[in-house]
């Protein structure tokens, strides 16, 4: 079996090191919450590697660093680490985009809130809160904005006015269609 790379990254190992040989990335700029990981960690244990550069003379978590932080502090003392070979741009490249990608997702609320609530309020290690799922799940209307129903799409077909109960901006049915 061959292992996937990326351009010019190599892959050397998947392998447990002890967190004591583990460096953090030097100016990582992202914080984590690493009370929340650790809760994870308790809940579920490492799920998920450490990506870890072999300088040769060092080996730097690029992506898990609270990850190792956490782990640090629930007492273990090591971590599953994928081990990788690179050069210092693609390092800082890894490290920033470790950092950045996911933010740029976004949920599909329906499924989030459907997979929240099947797990009967015990929100422990997943990092949500109970408030959130509260606000997920129960979305209210602002007072005197009427709920969705078929009459109102209908209207749309045909120009009426109607006027925002929040901001007070009017509008026609066939400028919201448009």
């Amino acid at each position: 079996m061959t292992e996937p790379t990326l351009p010019g990254v190599t892959y050397t190992a998947t392998r447990d090191i002890a967190l004591d040989d583990l460096t953090r990335y030097p100016g990582n700029p992202r914080r984590g919450d690493v009370e929340a990981l650790r809760a994870s960690i308790r809940r579920h244990g490492q799920y998920r590697s450490l990506v870890v550069r072999d300088t040769g003379t060092q080996l730097v978590v690029l992506a898990g660093n609270h990850t190792s932080d956490a782990l640090r502090a629930e007492g273990a003392a090591t971590a599953r680490c994928e081990v990788i070979e690179c050069t210092d741009d693609q390092a800082r490249r890894i490290n920033l985009a470790d950092n950045k990608l996911a933010e740029l997702g976004t949920y599909d609320e329906e499924d989030l809130a459907a997979m929240l609530v099947a797990l009967d309020g015990d929100l422990d290690g997943t990092g949500w809160s109970a408030g959130e799922v509260a606000r997920l799940v129960s979305a209210e209307l602002p007072e005197g904005f009427p709920a969705y129903d078929e009459s109102i799409a209908d209207g749309l077909l045909n120009p009426t006015t109607h006027t925002c109960p929040n901001c007070g901006h009017t509008f026609t049915g066939a400028e919201a269609a448009a």
